[in-house]
């Protein structure tokens, strides 16, 4: 019998593996997934973006309980919470979309092998090896590295009961009554969103100047003004010295911005300082493959220096970590190899969301960025205090921002803080992409009564123009 030459082996069942194998499979090739652990999709269905905006929703639901009489409605003032209920829908969710996924490898005919993959060097007469854990060797003409990143920890740090990463607190037995976050991006910020919700007393620690760094200044400045007002403390600018256990928790020996050396006790902490990839026993060091500081460089398809080796997702250099990120150049390499149409990933046209509340969402330029660029620019804001929608649903945080070009009108940039954020985004990366100027939006309808109105008053602002404010 004939030893089974794939197409395309991927290693990797995340969102840039699973999606790369089935387009594969949609464009007429024969994939293989490999995947190390029991259930495929990766740390963004298993242990990520699933389960955390599963219980950012039971957070979201307990605080409009918490303002029930506002609403009209009587007797939510005793509302509780039961735990193990909110980790059981978590988890029915996860397993739910893993059935999913395990449905459609048997639908687009996608052989799955178990197993850790490891490429066992250079093509050899076109064909590639991965070598999998237990004595199985693939062979394909081509191989998708799509092994993805892991929590990153703390100097002389290891993960328990009270030192936690995203994997640990997920599956806490029990919410604790205090916490303390050491990082302010999105991981950092959403966790302690949550858990304030559920009525935990939160300190958040972040090294740099301001909460979600990457994000438009006067986005981090309104996410500070809304989290002191939630009651969550947060240090910027703060240098994290000594973490020790105690007799019921931790300590955390912290410098502030003023210099001045504090003391925070707490039940749990959390380390959301970022995401390494996963590159470090994959083979690398057999092929032509050149990692930094463990990231891959690849073309614009997604290809790396060793013929037949593509790379995506986190372990990519240049690119935020992000699934939709992954999902994309999953695509984009699936159809170079079948020789298919795609198009490069424009990284300025990449949505960045974080789901904590008030939600956060951006695509392009920030303000400084683009002035720093050399862009003349015009700015358009709208409150959403100013919008019905935000009014009727109770949620009056944050603004709509715009950035264009003050010549042309183009959109340089798009910065979202409020209700449903995550979700109007879209719209600005459909818009961008699409090359619309400022001018097209205006006179673009969008229905009433809506939050994304708030985007077309902005996008009128931007001339002055806005008729709600």
């Amino acid at each position: 019998m004939a030893e089974t030459i794939y197409d395309v082996a991927i290693i990797g069942s995340g969102p840039g593996g699973y999606t790369a194998a089935i387009r594969a499979a949609q464009l007429g090739l024969r994939p293989c997934l490999i995947e190390k652990g029991e259930r495929l999709g990766g740390t963004c269905l298993l242990v990520g973006c699933i389960p955390t905006k599963a219980l950012l929703f039971n957070a979201e639901i307990y605080d409009h309980l918490k303002a029930g009489k506002e609403f009209g409605i009587e007797g939510t003032d005793g509302a509780k919470l039961n735990w193990a209920t909110i980790q059981s829908r978590k988890d029915k969710i996860v397993l739910k979309h893993t059935k999913g996924l395990d449905y459609l490898m048997r639908k687009n005919k996608v052989d799955v092998v178990k197993g850790y993959g490891r490429l066992a060097g250079p093509r050899k007469d076109g064909v590639l090896t991965v070598d999998v854990q237990g004595g199985t060797n693939v062979k394909a003409k081509n191989v998708i590295l799509a092994t993805g990143s892991e929590a990153k920890m703390l100097p002389g740090l290891k993960p328990d009961d009270r030192i936690l990463t995203n994997i640990e607190i997920l599956s806490l037995q029990s919410i604790p009554k205090s916490l303390v976050v050491v990082g302010a991006g999105a991981v950092g910020v959403e966790f302690a969103s949550i858990y304030k919700s559920f009525d935990c007393d939160v300190t958040i620690l972040e090294m740099l100047p301001r909460l979600v760094p990457l994000e438009d200044e006067e986005i981090s400045k309104e996410l500070m003004r809304s989290f002191n007002k939630r009651g969550i403390k947060s240090f910027v600018g703060a240098k994290v010295e000594k973490i020790e256990k105690t007799k019921s928790g931790i300590a955390v020996n912290f410098t502030p911005q003023d210099g001045k050396q504090q003391k925070i006790e707490a039940e749990k902490i959390l380390i959301a300082v970022g995401r390494a990839p996963q590159t470090a026993n994959v083979g690398l060091e057999k092929t032509k493959i050149k990692a930094e500081r463990g990231f891959v460089h690849t073309n614009q398809w997604m290809e790396t220096a060793e013929p037949g080796v593509y790379a995506v997702g986190d372990i990519i250099a240049g690119f935020p970590q992000l699934a939709h990120v992954a999902f994309m150049q999953g695509m984009v390499a699936a159809a170079h190899i079948a020789g298919k149409a795609a198009r490069p990933l424009n990284r300025n046209r990449i949505p960045n969301c974080t789901y904590c509340e008030p939600q956060i969402s951006s695509v392009g330029m920030s303000e400084a960025a683009a002035r720093e660029a050399g862009r003349e620019v015009k700015i358009g804001k709208f409150p959403f205090s100013a919008n019905s929608k935000a009014s009727i649903v109770g949620s009056h945080e944050g603004f709509v921002k715009v950035v264009a070009d003050a010549k042309y009108g183009e959109l340089l940039g798009v910065h979202i803080i409020g209700p449903q954020a995550t979700e109007m985004i879209a719209e600005a990366v459909a818009a961008m992409d699409a090359e619309a100027t400022v001018d097209e939006l205006m006179f673009t309808i969008h229905p009433h009564p809506t939050l994304s109105e708030a985007m077309f008053d902005g996008i009128e602002n931007v001339y002055g123009l806005s008729i709600n404010i």
